[in-house]
């Protein structure tokens, strides 16, 4: 699904540049140029980058709750 539509950025985009160490919505805004045009991506791109790392936090600790 794409997250932002301006710069083509999807929710898969957003997940690499976690497993890349994004950990902020500015990481993603450098890397992927998520909000740096009309901004109405921003809660979707925060979003999907929470979920994204908790996927990572889980994934790399398979025993927390």
């Amino acid at each position: 699904m794409y997250i932002c539509v301006c710069n083509a950025v999807t929710e898969t985009d957003i997940k690499k540049a976690v497993k890349n160490g994004a950990n902020c919505l500015h990481h993603l805004e450098t890397s992927l140029g998520v909000s740096n045009q009309c901004g109405s991506c921003i809660c979707d791109a925060t979003a999907c980058l929470d979920r994204a790392m908790e996927s990572q936090m889980h994934s790399a600790n398979p025993f927390s709750i």
